[in-house]
């Protein structure tokens, strides 16, 4: 037996009223969570991090070629390279962090 048409309209009416309230529903689980803190921070972070490690390395290699002497990057040697090597590599791995 075919379905009237006062039937049919209202399996639409029903199916719409669903479907606005599954929307209602997304809407309120999307403000509700609480998104991650704030990464602002982090690409100044890594930049600055970044240039004074780069910095680190022209300033050691500068002292070093003209024969100045700055009393703790003379008495470090050659540990400045790894000083200035780790602080690229820690900018590097801030930089993981920049969503």
């Amino acid at each position: 037996m075919p379905e009237s048409k006062t039937r049919k309209a209202a399996a639409e009416k029903k199916k719409t009223s669903d479907r606005a309230q599954l929307a209602q529903k997304r809407d309120e689980t999307k403000r509700t969570v609480a998104a991650p803190g704030s990464r602002q921070w982090v690409p100044p972070t890594f930049i600055t991090v970044g240039l004074l490690g780069v910095l680190w390395l022209v300033v050691y290699y500068i002292t070093a070629s003209v024969g100045v002497s700055i009393p703790v990057m003379t008495d470090l040697g050659g540990w400045n390279v790894l000083i200035g090597m780790g602080g690229m590599a820690a900018a590097f791995a801030i930089a993981t962090l920049w969503k």
